[in-house]
This record gives C-alpha cells, structure tokens and sequence, in this order.
C-alpha cells in the first residue's frame, strides 16, 4: 500500500478537478491511501465524492488571497501552492506525492526526498492572455522561467492527451530530457448509473442541444449560442450549463456577456442558463438531450465530450484539441470548424432528423468503454504511483523517507518567513 498526497490549488467542479476526485477514487480501488490537500474547498460548489468522504480533502490556506483587485491570480496561485505543500511536509506523511496543475511546489519536494508526479494539463504561460504591456510582460517572465523550470523537477510528467503533449515538448524547449506521459482522464462510471433529476427549469418537450462548461471566455460558449441563432423559429432550445464561481470575476462578467449576446441574436426565450448544476441535474441533461455541443478551441483534452458519448448522446465539436482524440467524425458525433454556420448546419440537420442520434450514440458509449475506461485509467495510474515509490525506495537506500526533525524546523522557519513576505507583498506594495 502506497499512502498517496494530492496538491491541488482550488477544488471547485471542473475537469482538473474532476481528474483528481477520479485519481482519488482509482488508487483507493488498488488498496492505497489517498488526501487531497487543496487551499480551497467549497462544500456546497464541489464534486459529491468530497464531501461524502469517499476522498479525504483538506483545505488549507483560503485565508490567502487569490488576487488583488482582479489581478496577479497565477502568482497567488503560486503562493497558495507554496503554502499547502509547506503544511503537508510539516504535518504530513506521504509516500507519493502527486501535483496538479501548478508545478511550484515540486523543488520543495524533491529537496525533501518525496516521490513526485506532476500532473500538466496545458502550459500555464500559453493560457496567460493580453501581454501587450511591458508591465504584464514584466510580472509574467518570473512565473514562466518558474514553471519550466520546476515542471522539470518532477520525478514523472503526465499529460492529458496526444496534443498536450506535443505542445509541452514545443513550449518547453528546454526540457528535451523530459518525456511526457499520457495519461487520459477516465469518467467516473458509476455517476451516469442513474436517471439523475430534471432542473425545474425546463419545461416540455423539444429538441434539445447541450452546452456544458466553465463560464469562461477561452470556453467560446458563444459560438453555441450564434449558432443555435441561425435555426430561426424551430421547436427547439440551448442548455447553457457550467460550473460558476461568484468569486470569479469571469464567471460574473461572462454570464452577463453571454445573456446580452441570446438578447442581441433574439433567442432568449430559447436559451436557459443553468449556474452549477448538480451531478445529479448534470446527468439527466446529459441523458436526455439530443446533441451536445462543445465549442472549446484547443482544449487540452475535454471531459465532456465522454460525458456525452457515454451517456449515447452525439457531440458536435471543434475539430482541434482533445476532441480530435475523442470524437469520431461521422460516427460518435461531428468535428467542425469553429464557426456558426459548419455548428449551425449540423444543428439544422439534428433538428430536422436528418442524422442517426440513436446510433451515434450507441457508437459514442461503445468508444469511451473501449478506449477510456475507468479500469484502464486505474491500472495505469497504479503502475505510475507504484514505479515512483520503488523508484525512491531504492534511492533512499534503506531510509524511509520523509522529513528529518532538522528539516521540519527548516521548513518551519522559512514557511514563518515566506508568511511575513506575503504580509508584505499585499499590503504594503502596490502590484500589476
């Protein structure tokens, strides 16, 4: 049995999220311990299996800011992460220790001996957007040079998909000795058993098409909405679901944007918007819609579009990212070009029932059961967990691992340290 410590920086309801709840649940299935440590944890805006103590979560650190006035969210990001990982060396015992989405506090742990695998969704650098200033450009190069820098401290490198992949090799130019492994994200099966609740907010019966994500620009949720638009008058209606986090700055904006553009295009009596469904709402739309339309570019791997096809429902898709990896065009839904009127055109045709829902659908469950399947997930992610403890237990020569009692007050003066600096940085300087 491997006893197993997961670094996570917020644990709200989305697909990184969703990534380690299923880490969680899979190594527990092999006989190992598992804690997810988080600087955030909503009890009332996370995953059921968090708070149904399937996972055991401990939050830590959500007296630290997250930005200040909307900004620096990545270098609090960082700080939060430095400050969970300090809490967990000085209280914790972990044979295994698994980082997800922030790499910061890998050289904290491989100076401490600890086994590591860094979970990459994407390069963090290529999601910070509008660096024309020099003062933006200024703040971000620490952080870039940071995350290169630390992600190559990793005993193992996992990533999303295939794409991901490549694009961690071209960013990270200077990690040529690091190589990547795949791991895809799996469904958590046993959700989608169930007939799962109807929202009160949807009334009737009609053709129905699916959005299902954060409320986020870079999620491009308006490409469904402009393209449902072109239907004209047509018995038929746009779920607009996702997670949303009144915390979030975007998420309040967004949902604004996106309710101003339906008014614009003249369909929102046709549009419903649903703010964080539950697992169980989740999976009756999933369930009883007709098509899913998931409108991310480049998304990194997208666990929503095997949502729908495990559920038999057909995704129309951009054809680029994840999906690529995912969607079988013509058979478990369609790949099209990012705009209106390829969305448009498919959506026309599920309206007309020109298209084979039924047997895409069977298709779809028949492709995440062969292919991304909870068990396969679990066996790789145990021989990925197991290879690391071996691995350090033979570099350790004999010694158990953990921290030295010298070490722990180390930590503990520059963890007083790193507080008093932070205390600081916030107060007393005036940041971009």
């Amino acid at each position: 049995m491997v006893r197993v410590v997961f670094l996570h920086p917020d644990l709200g309801i989305g697909g990184a999220e969703r990534l380690i709840v299923d880490c969680s649940l899979a190594l527990q299935a092999k006989g190992h311990q598992t804690l997810i440590i988080t600087a955030h944890h909503d009890r009332g805006h996370c995953f059921q299996e968090t708070v149904s103590g399937q996972c055991e979560v401990l939050s830590v650190g959500d007296w630290l800011p997250r930005a200040v006035f909307g900004r620096c969210q990545a270098l609090f990001a960082t700080i939060r992460m430095v400050y969970i990982t300090l809490y967990m060396l000085l209280t914790q015992v972990a044979d295994v220790v698994i980082v997800d989405q922030v790499s910061t506090p890998l050289p904290l742990l491989r100076a401490t001996n600890h086994p590591t695998i860094f979970y990459c969704h994407y390069p963090d650098l290529l999601l910070s957007t509008g660096r024309k200033s020099l003062l933006k450009n200024l703040y971000r190069a620490p952080l870039d040079w940071l995350e290169q820098t630390t992600t190559g401290m990793a005993g193992t490198v996992l990533v999303n998909s295939q794409f991901t992949r490549e694009v961690f090799t071209d960013t990270f130019t200077s990690l040529s000795h690091v190589e990547p492994q795949v791991l895809y994200p799996s469904l958590a099966t046993h959700m989608f058993e169930v007939e799962g609740s109807r929202p009160g907010s949807l009334e009737g019966d009609m053709v129905t098409f699916l959005s299902i994500n954060r409320f986020e620009r870079k999620k491009n949720i308006g490409l469904a909405i402009r393209a449902f638009a072109r239907l004209g008058n047509v018995r038929a209606r746009l779920v607009v679901a996702g997670g949303y986090d009144y915390r979030v700055l975007e998420n309040v904006e967004h949902y604004k944007e996106l309710v101003s553009l339906a008014e614009e295009k003249g369909v929102e009596d046709k549009i419903v918007f649903l703010k964080s469904p539950s697992d169980q709402e989740k999976v009756w739309l999933l369930k009883n819609c007709d098509c899913l339309v998931y409108t991310p570019a480049g998304e990194h791997f997208g666990i929503v579009p095997l949502e729908g096809m495990f559920c038999e429902t057909p995704v129309l898709a951009v054809n680029s990212g994840g999906p690529r990896e995912t969607v079988v065009h013509g058979v478990t839904g369609w790949l099209c070009e990012g705009d209106p009127e390829q969305f448009g055109e498919v959506m026309r045709a599920v309206v007309d029932g020109e298209k084979e829902l039924e047997k895409m659908g069977v298709a779809g469950k028949e492709r995440v059961e062969d292919h991304f399947s909870f068990e396969a997930f679990t066996e790789r992610l145990d021989e990925y967990v197991v290879d690391a403890a071996v691995r350090a237990s033979e570099d350790m020569d004999g010694d158990e691992g953990g921290t030295t009692i010298f070490t722990k007050f180390a930590l503990a003066f520059h963890f007083s340290l790193a507080m008093l600096v932070l205390f600081w940085m916030v107060f007393y300087t005036p940041l971009p």
